[in-house]
């Protein structure tokens, strides 16, 4: 294992960027990762495109997409847009890889809103597939699935990691191994951090998230709370303290990105806990041992024809009806629903109206 950059997902709000100043200024950043399709509709200041095109020039770029909607059953021309988006951007600008989120986002306002959670099936596992392949299509560097903190069910939780495995084999993808996802899964569903993490195809983990988040009060259980992954506090001390063992086990890892929405960083205590999450961090990956020279496989593209894009109506019909009844703050419903593909007996209600919050924020009308 070399040992792995440590870098930011860069933010473009005045805040963030005036907040990690000195970490640019001391040359500490050592690979950027840049959410591209947040500005697909926006135009870059000139500070931002010149930040982007050194990290570029200096292969210490990486992309992470939020908007595809890997498993939207029904293939849409937002999703070719996206694409379209996409192939112009990778030839303007160098990216390592590119990384999306594992869910479904059919909303109206998908452009503001988060993935939701898939249901763990064939049907779902070859449409995912399909839509990896036309993202793979259009670029010319590896693709990653980042696994994702929302979950409706434990069993889900059990078997995200073998999914994601499945899921990325066509096309020779890897892993985005969100720790604060795990983190998320593991208290909501009350878990261990280990036997999630154990879990996943560890081996094909090439990047690693570190973030905080927030706690939500159960609106169904006395003094429970629910984890949420906001990206705006401290990592949480579990993390940090499982790191060492993490690293180690993931032999192809090779970028470690601190997520922190920009917004976020005002306060002389915001500032303090982040570069202290910042320098933690830095000293746990100091403190490993690694073998410079046991680089990873070479990638190389493979070679697919495409054809028409996989669809499944019955399954599109449950995502839309699922989002609905979330949207018109009817969580309680869903359990007694007739799904063709959700198996909703299975599901906590904590978590269904979770994802209705979810919903209601990023559709408020």
């Amino acid at each position: 294992m070399k040992k792995p950059l440590l870098g930011l997902s860069m933010m473009a709000e005045a805040d963030f960027v005036s907040a990690i100043l000195p970490l640019f200024e001391n040359n500490q950043i050592e690979i950027l990762e840049w959410s591209f399709d947040t500005f697909y509709d926006v135009e870059e200041p000139e500070w931002l495109k010149g930040l982007l095109d050194f990290y570029s020039q200096n292969n210490r770029l990486i992309g992470h997409g939020v908007y595809y909607s890997l498993f939207d059953a029904k293939w849409t021309e937002r999703q070719e847009e996206w694409l379209n988006n996409l192939k112009t951007e990778t030839e303007k600008r160098h990216y390592n890889h590119i990384t999306e989120h594992f869910g479904f986002m059919n909303t109206e306002n998908f452009h503001q809103g988060i993935p939701l959670p898939v249901s763990l099936n064939s049907k779902t596992l070859q449409i995912g597939k399909d839509r990896l392949l036309r993202l793979q299509d259009v670029v010319n560097v590896p693709i990653g699935i980042e696994n994702l903190a929302f979950s409706f069910s434990i069993e889900d939780v059990k078997q995200q990691g073998q999914f994601l495995d499945q899921l990325i084999t066509d096309i020779d993808g890897f892993l985005i191994l969100d720790l604060h996802n795990i983190y998320c899964q593991a208290y909501n569903f009350d878990v261990q951090l280990e036997e999630i993490i154990s879990a996943y195809p560890l081996e094909k983990v090439k990047e690693i998230h570190l973030s905080g988040g927030s706690w939500n009060q159960s609106i169904y259980t006395k003094n429970k709370l629910i984890r949420r992954d906001t990206h705006d506090d401290a990592i949480p001390e579990e993390i940090l303290n499982i790191l060492p063992f993490v690293l180690p086990k993931c032999e192809n890892l090779q970028y470690i990105i601190i997520e922190r929405l920009g917004c976020t960083i005002k306060t002389k205590d915001e500032k303090e806990a982040f570069f202290d999450d910042f320098r933690r961090v830095r000293e746990i990956i100091d403190s490993i041992e690694y073998h410079e020279n046991n680089y990873p496989a070479i990638w190389e593209k493979k070679n697919v024809n495409l054809v028409s894009p996989l669809e499944d109506l019955q399954l599109y019909e449950d995502q839309t009806r699922l989002t609905q009844l979330l949207f018109d703050d009817k969580p309680e419903l869903i359990k007694s629903q007739t799904f063709h593909y959700f198996k909703t007996d299975d599901w906590d209600i904590e978590m269904i109206n979770t994802a209705k919050s979810i919903i209601k924020k990023w559709n408020p009308y």
